[in-house]
This record gives structure tokens, sequence and C-alpha cells, in this order.
């Protein structure tokens, strides 16, 4: 069930005003990932594709290109990265698949801007200068995956904690 809320968080705060790439969609993908069958690992690229395809369209008013499916390829592998973690969750293992989900968006995401749009010169200085001008939000998605991730992960074991301390306390209570 919480994989399913925090899917949703990720798509509404998407359409939501936020600093740019500040967003639980990595945390989202690999909680998903790790917490779900591996029959449903469609189900999150799916609902994030078509948000894509809903924020190009009417807020953005992007024309559809081809580097959208790399982005859609990255949500199917980060997906997979997460049953990874899910097979042994660690605070280590955690904060290394966050931090290759955000390194791994944007050498892709920049990369296909440049070999998709007519922003960057095609040589390897456009390229260079694509990243360059991209570490910014490179910033702002290093630290929203760290943070969103962390706190999804931790929220089951927080509940269980708080479930536990809430039943003995009630046991206490009964006596």
């Amino acid at each position: 069930m919480l994989a399913y809320l925090f899917l949703l968080l990720a798509v509404a705060v998407r359409f939501l005003p936020h600093p740019f790439t500040f967003t639980p969609v990595a945390a989202a993908l690999l909680f998903w990932g790790a917490r779900r069958s591996r029959r449903q690992l469609w189900i999150p690229v799916v609902v994030l594709a078509v948000s894509d395809l809903l924020l190009d369209k009417f807020v953005y008013a992007y024309p559809f290109k081809w580097d959208l499916v790399v982005t859609w390829a990255w949500y199917a592998a980060i997906v997979l990265l997460g049953t990874e973690v899910g097979k042994r969750i660690t605070p280590l293992r955690v904060v290394g698949a966050s931090l290759a989900s955000s390194v791994s968006f944007f050498l892709l995401s920049n990369f296909a801007v440049w070999a998709a749009y007519d922003m960057y010169p095609k040589d390897f200085g456009g390229l260079v200068t694509s990243y360059t001008l991209a570490l910014p939000f490179f910033r702002n998605a290093l630290e929203g995956d760290l943070l969103f991730t962390s706190v999804m992960f931790a929220t089951p074991f927080v509940l269980h904690a708080l479930n536990n301390a809430l039943s003995k306390s009630d046991h206490i209570a009964a006596a």
C-alpha cells in the first residue's frame, strides 16, 4: 500500500510548484521495486510515462521527442535497481541506490537533451556545456533523491516500531 501512496505522491509533486528536479520520483521507483512483486514492476513506469506526456503536452508545451523514451527506460532501470535493494534493505544499499539513480539520470537525460534538441552544438564541447549547465539541477535532484529515498525506506520501519510500541502499551493498560 505504501508503494502506491509514494507513487501517487511522486506524480502529484510533479504537477505542483517545486524546485526543478527536486521530486520523489527516483525514491518512489526504488521503493516500488523493493516492495512490490515483479509482476507489478510495469505500473510505476506506465504511470510516470503518462504523467510525462501530460506534463509535456499541457504544462510545458514541449514537442514529443525520442528523449522521453530514454527517461522511460531509466524509470524501468530504477525499478529494477529497487528489486536488488529489496533483497536486503540496509541504509548503505538504499543510499547507494539513491546516488546511482541521481547520477544515472543526470548522465542519461542530459545526453539525450544534447542529442535530441538543437540547444547545444553537436560536438564534445556542446555535450560538456549540456552537462555543465545542468549541474544546478543535479544538486536539486541529488538532495531530493537522498531525502525522499531515506524517508520512504524508513517509513515502514517507523510504522512497525510505532505499532509495536502502541500494542505493548495497550497490554500494559489492560493489565
